[in-house]
């Protein structure tokens, strides 16, 4: 995950940015999906995440329905730019 966001104006919707070889997605999490994801969101290191993908106007966004955290058999470390 690159980056959280959860705007005052989003309605409690939490917006999470990932990105691969591939580029990048957003994942939009409603206010009861990240009720019982954020634990899992916030610790692991890797997510497995699934949902509906929708495509508008070139921008990727994924709706999820359920976290996942995903085991990494190699060392994962963050990149904090604070």
């Amino acid at each position: 995950m690159t980056h959280r966001q959860r705007p005052q104006t989003a309605g409690g919707v939490t917006f999470l940015n990932l990105e691969d070889e591939t580029g990048m997605i957003n994942i939009v999490c409603s206010p009861g999906l990240w009720a019982r994801y954020r634990r899992v969101a916030r610790t692991s290191s890797a997510l497995l995440v699934r949902g509906v993908v929708e495509s508008v106007d070139g921008v990727v966004s994924l709706y999820a329905d359920r976290l996942q955290h995903l085991d990494l058999r190699i060392p994962a470390t963050s990149r904090d730019f604070r």
